[in-house]
């Protein structure tokens, strides 16, 4: 297949661009602000497998797309022809119902940046994708304003693009999480509408590339790499300890390990928390009263004086609730523990040869300009679904 040229914009650690490789598609660059998100795909796309082109007037590291505009917009119209596709969304924190959800978040206005940059490139289509909450308008004097999501097809529109987008559950398309995403297609040629159809009537064919399904349990995500298979020292940071793999209980598992060599008994970034002991009775409590896949109720929050908003059991047998940057909002199934971030990155469906750059967790002023390889995982489009997309987008062109 000849490889079709993208731009990856809020590129994150790579998973959207993971998966329109596996597609046929080959990266000309990516822009995202955070450095160590940048790090991870850097390492991954660029340092392993070359699958981007990237320019020499622009230089190999993390950016803010707003300089790159005001510093190279007429290096920009000079792709237009080259590119056919612009993939990517603003952040999504502002919009987001699980968050704080703000109007005047700074990154709300990166809509307008977006924007500006497809006009300065005219690609022949658009991929974007965003939370349920983009099409929510924000209440003000309790009227419900308009959504973003209408501004942006009122402002496509007008650059000449057939748009259309609506929420997709990822978890239809062989992703262990139940995932709920605003994705939207333009097109300057064709029905964009096409893309839905299209990515639907796919999904048996690709399932059986695969040997997977659209029912994926948690326990087949991860059940290799539970705490009981045995422990080492964590590789990258020697204090912790790391688990080991035990045998691949399912095809998704062997999805999953099948670029990592048998080899390496040791996982990428299956690094355990330490709890203390109280923490792992209390977990240990839970799972064993609480529903799972639901946050623990009133009655429990009381018994332990817990006031953080989401702590919620996972349950073995089906796909998981949507996973935040947040990782003790989550206990594992039958371990009395936070996941990892090699069992947050299988749920995501990344690949385990893919190993993620800079700190496990951190906080204060520091979260705000780079984030750790939970926050990575969490903010990233599964690789699964992406080349999905991806083989239905080359189909447009």
């Amino acid at each position: 297949m000849k490889n079709i040229t993208y731009i990856d914009l809020f590129s994150g650690c790579g998973g959207l661009a993971l998966g329109l490789h596996r597609a046929g598609w080959k990266g000309l660059f990516a822009i995202e602000k955070s450095k160590d998100a940048f790090l991870t795909l850097k390492h991954n796309q660029i340092d392993k497998n070359k699958n981007f082109q990237w320019p020499s007037w622009l230089e190999m590291k993390n950016h803010d797309i707003n300089d790159i505009i005001g510093n190279y917009s007429e290096k920009l119209k000079t792709l237009r022809g080259q590119v056919k596709l612009i993939a990517g969304g603003p952040p999504c924190q502002g919009f987001s119902m699980a968050g704080r959800r703000k109007e005047d978040d700074k990154r709300n206005q990166l809509i307008d940046s977006y924007i500006k940059f497809v006009k300065l490139v005219e690609p022949e289509l658009l991929f974007f994708e965003n939370v349920k909450g983009f099409t929510i308008g924000f209440k003000k004097n309790n009227t419900r304003g308009k959504a973003y999501s209408v501004y942006v097809t009122n402002e496509l529109e007008k650059l000449g693009y057939d748009v259309y987008g609506k929420i997709v559950d990822f978890s239809e398309f062989g992703v262990p999480q139940k995932r709920q995403r605003f994705i939207l297609v333009g097109s300057k040629k064709s029905n964009a509408k096409v893309f839905f159809d299209k990515i639907l009537s796919n999904r048996t064919e690709f399932f059986k590339s695969k040997k997977i399904t659209d029912k994926t349990s948690l326990s087949d995500a991860i059940s290799d790499l539970l705490r009981s298979n045995g422990t080492t020292a964590s590789p990258d940071t020697p204090k912790f300890e790391a688990g080991l793999y035990a045998k691949a209980e399912s095809n998704y598992q062997k999805l999953m390990r099948s670029s990592k060599p048998l080899t390496n008994k040791v996982a990428d970034s299956h690094r355990f928390a330490k709890h203390k002991p109280q923490t792992i009775q209390r977990f240990s409590y839970i799972l064993s009263t609480a529903r799972p896949n639901k946050s623990i109720d009133d009655k429990l929050r009381e018994k332990y004086n817990l006031k953080k908003h989401t702590i919620v059991p996972l349950c073995q047998d089906s796909c998981t609730p949507t996973l935040t940057t947040l990782p003790d909002d989550y206990i594992h199934y039958c371990e009395p523990r936070i996941l990892t971030v090699r069992e947050y990155a299988r749920i995501q469906s990344f690949p385990d040869d893919y190993e993620f750059k800079g700190p496990y967790t951190t906080g204060g002023e520091r979260r705000k300009v780079d984030v750790p390889r939970y926050t990575q995982i969490g903010n990233a489009i599964p690789p699964l679904f992406a080349e999905q997309a991806g083989i239905v987008l080359r189909e447009m062109v």
